[in-house]
């Protein structure tokens, strides 16, 4: 028997989520058993450990979209026994049970070798944010980004995948201007390598111009609506933004003025069903350009008996830079 995260939803179809012992047995069918170290917290997180979002399908259920840890046993010939893996994306965690378990089993598809340079836990720190973070600034320089063109802007930037983005951006040289609607988070954003601090008023209007000043090199958004809608209107000539989230809502009251007079980019992040050699590239990339000790600083460790909590803050934008869960502790 080992510990585990479990949801369940009564008659009345309200959730609730408790540590709980579960076993090998209980777990569902697949190649790899994982025994899990650490875990983090995503705002999909939240919707499962809570209300389901609708991402959860059958309930009893157990949470958690990423997870790093050590094989423990392997139908499949890529992985053996005492590798290092880790796992994000794939609907693991929401329709699949997840990481916020001592043992998971899951496809030996979804794992990813764990990169040199990166232990566990520094794999969790980043997790899904800090992976969708890089595959955002890959995106970016993939279409032409490169330091010296100008400010980057990355909204949402206390958050998980603003914090990542911002402290690679900044390590790779980039001027960074981080969005955010907490003051006082100001000097956790400086502390990551934003050299502009931009109050989320002064940009969440949506204005009547469909352009203003070429002002952004670069963005990525964690926002969407009319944040992003307003960011179209003030990139350079030829400039990309990486969509990569909608805290701000799924709506886009644009123009295409800006991608027919401005040839400026929106290009989609996705992180969930990225193919297998990306996944190893951008993990390789994070191993490299993310600055350890940037990432130490955005930790918050937690147990699997704080998630019930922390998936209720998360729903309410309270959780600052990255949660690591140790579900061993």
């Amino acid at each position: 028997m080992f510990n585990a995260l479990v949801v369940n939803k009564n008659e009345d179809g309200k959730t609730s989520a408790a540590v709980s012992q579960i076993s090998l047995d209980d777990l569902p069918h697949a190649e790899v058993t994982v025994a899990v170290e650490y875990s983090t917290v995503n705002y999909k997180d939240g919707l499962c450990i809570g209300p389901g979002g609708g991402l959860v399908r059958n309930y009893p259920h157990v949470p958690g979209i990423d997870f790093a840890g050590t094989v423990e046993s392997s139908e499949d010939a890529r992985y053996k026994l005492g590798d290092k893996v880790v796992l994000t994306g794939w609907r693991v965690g929401e329709a699949h049970w997840g990481g916020y378990s001592q043992k998971a089993r899951v496809k030996a598809d979804w794992l990813v070798p764990l990169p040199e340079g990166l232990d566990t836990r520094a794999a969790m720190a980043v997790g899904t944010a800090g992976f969708t973070a890089m595959l955002a600034v890959m995106a970016l320089e993939d279409h032409g980004l490169k330091p010296g063109h100008g400010p980057v802007l990355v909204t949402g930037a206390a958050g998980g995948v603003g914090s990542v983005a911002t402290a690679i951006l900044a390590h790779l040289g980039h001027e960074v201007a981080g969005v955010t609607g907490r003051p006082e988070t100001a000097d956790y954003l400086k502390s990551l390598g934003a050299t502009q601090i931009v109050a989320r008023e002064d940009i969440n209007e949506t204005v009547k111009r469909p352009l203003e000043g070429e002002t952004w090199a670069g963005c990525v958004d964690a926002v969407g609506g009319a944040m992003l809608a307003r960011v179209l209107g003030q990139m350079k000539y030829g400039a990309s933004v990486a969509a990569v989230g909608l805290a701000g809502g799924a709506d886009l009251p644009a123009t295409v003025i800006p991608f027919l007079l401005r040839g400026v980019n929106l290009l989609g992040i996705d992180s969930v069903m990225q193919p297998y050699d990306n996944r190893v590239r951008a993990w390789a990339r994070i191993a490299k350009d993310l600055p350890m000790d940037k990432l130490d600083a955005m930790v918050q460790p937690a147990t699997l008996g704080d998630l019930p909590q922390l998936g209720k803050d998360i729903l309410k934008g309270q959780v600052k830079g990255r949660v690591v869960v140790d579900v061993n502790a």
